[in-house]
């Protein structure tokens, strides 16, 4: 029997489709008896579904710089 936490490291693959036809089984059996999980596929399919249908827009350049700056800046912070 899986475990949320095997649950979560599959559920990519079981999103994706792309879990051996075993584990999948063994996946819909796990969400079937665990609410919590089940809670946390049904959303991140519907989140997948409504990303996919969004148009995306450019960030403009300077917008894109500072954020780098700022991501660079924790980065180079964290593995001091």
């Amino acid at each position: 029997m899986l475990t949320c936490k095997d649950f979560l490291n599959e559920l990519t693959d079981y999103l994706d489709e792309s879990a051996d036809a075993a584990l999948r089984e063994e996946l819909e059996q796990h969400i079937a008896q665990c609410p919590n999980c089940w809670v946390i596929a049904d959303t991140t399919r519907k989140t997948i579904r409504v990303y996919k249908g969004v148009d995306l827009y450019p960030i403009p350049k300077e917008v894109e710089d500072r954020l780098m700056k700022a991501l660079e800046k924790k980065m180079a912070a964290k593995h001091r």
